[in-house]
Order: C-alpha cells, then structure tokens, then sequence
C-alpha cells in the first residue's frame, strides 16, 4: 500500500491543492481474489462528499455537496483522507461558477485513480440529496441467526432447492479500515437470479466481516466473487452503502447485469 495520510498527523492546505491527493491500488485486493484484468463485474463507486465549500469571486462562501462517480474498472481508487484534505483546500479559493470547479475536481481525480471520474456539484437546496428512502428488497435482519465466525467465511453461504429472482438487504455489515482499524459501518444489497439463497446463510456470511479488514471497495468485490462462486448465481449485484466518515460516505455496486446503481441516502447516512 502506498504511503497515505491515514493515521498521521496531516498539514491542511488552506488553498487549493491537489497534491494532498493519494492513490491506492486495487491491484493486491482484487489478486487476493483471484481477478484478472476481465473483471466479472461492472459498477462504480459513488462518494457522497457533504462538506464542500469554496468563495465565490466576491469572497463570499459558498456551500454544496459533490457527488463523485469512480468507474469500478479504474486501476487505483483515491484514499479517502486525502480527497477530505484536497476537498477542503477548495474552502480559501475562490472561482467564478461551481461548473469551474466541477471540471477542476474531475480532472484531478481522473489523474491519480487513472479513469474518467464523474463530479456533479449539488447546491444547498437541492431537496433529492437529503430524501432518505430504504434499500430495496426485503430486509433479512429480522432472522433468528448464531454465528460465531472471526473472520469472514465464503463457506457459511448455502442453497437450498428452486430458482428465484428477489432482492435482498442487511444493515448489519461491519468491516474495519486496513490502516486505521476503525470501523465501517453500512449496509448492503445482493439483487440476483437463481438458485435460491439460503437467507440466513447470507445474513451470517454478512455478519463473518465484523472483523474483517479492508476498504469498501475491496469487501463489496468479495462480496459478489463469493456469492457468485458459492451460489453460482445466473445474474447478480452487490450495492453497498457505508455511513459517512470525515463528511464523505462511500458506496460500491458491482453487477454482472446492471449497468449503473441509484444513488440513494439510507436512515444512518
């Protein structure tokens, strides 16, 4: 892993910088799970990042969201820390229109993850960014489950007869951050067509990643190169909504028949 700013004392920029920015590989997590350059899935990483702000040519502040959009294929994604530190470097620097910074941001991201990055600049009141709805699906929370994993554990995944096509959630995942151990909580979606899951299966292969040390990314992809492998699903996709942390949350959606996922705000984000 490349050297970040994750658990450090940091210098924050008072103006524009895009040199706080750090890239991380993809590379050793996706190798882990035996992926190749043929990815079995599509998808994108969408960061919600709530604490945006910058000057207008008249010196006066102006406030906003960002919604950034990261190609799953990209070779690196940008560690989390420093796109909070380059975020705020924005807040001293003034420009003309938030289009101007748009560009700004998407170029500077499109450069350290290699890929084309999407950036929509929300203004403050936009009423779609703070309209929390659910995953959709049925919520398999309610299950009577014992678990007693330490780690996370493909094998808990079971089948059981018939085919289906339904679409399941849990609010339950809980993974910790590779370099600061911190935890990361969210939720997820598995949407898929096939031999039916076994539904407390899943939850106790969900709950196995309590302890389980990687970025949001890296678990979303073991999550569906398990299901796929384990299940042997016809079609499927992992959605993955982490609460926000630094003011950005993160979420992953990998799918092998669904091009682009909806950027929803869940009841902790």
């Amino acid at each position: 892993m490349q050297d970040t700013p994750l658990g450090k004392s940091t210098r924050y920029p008072l103006e524009y910088d895009p040199g706080v920015l750090c890239a991380v590989s993809r590379n050793p997590a996706r190798e882990a799970l035996g992926l190749g350059t043929q990815l079995p899935f599509m998808g994108m990483d969408i960061w919600n990042a709530w604490e945006l702000t910058w000057l207008a040519k008249t010196g006066k502040p102006i406030v906003a969201t960002a919604v950034i959009t990261v190609p799953a294929e990209s070779p690196n994604i940008v560690e989390s820390k420093s796109l909070k530190l380059y975020l705020n470097s924005f807040a001293m620097t003034r420009y003309a229109a938030k289009s101007e910074l748009e560009g700004i941001i998407a170029r500077d991201l499109s450069d350290i993850i290699e890929s084309k990055v999407t950036v929509d600049i929300k203004p403050e009141t936009d009423p779609k960014m703070y309209r929390i709805v659910d995953l959709p699906g049925r919520s398999i929370d309610d299950l009577d489950i014992n678990i007693e994993a330490s780690g996370v554990d493909a094998s808990l995944l079971k089948t059981t007869e018939g085919e289906t096509e339904e679409t399941l959630h849990s609010h339950l995942l809980r993974s910790n951050c590779p370099v600061t151990n911190q935890p990361d909580m969210g939720s997820v979606m598995v949407r898929y067509k096939g031999t039916n899951i076994d539904r407390e299966s899943l939850l106790k292969y969900i709950v196995s990643y309590r302890q389980h040390n990687d970025f949001h990314e890296a678990c979303v992809e073991r999550i569906f190169v398990d299901i796929k492998t384990r299940c042997a699903t016809e079609k499927l996709t992992v959605y993955a909504r982490f609460n926000r942390r630094g003011g950005i949350d993160i979420n992953p959606f990998r799918s092998d028949f669904e091009t682009s996922a909806e950027n929803l705000r869940l009841w902790r984000q």
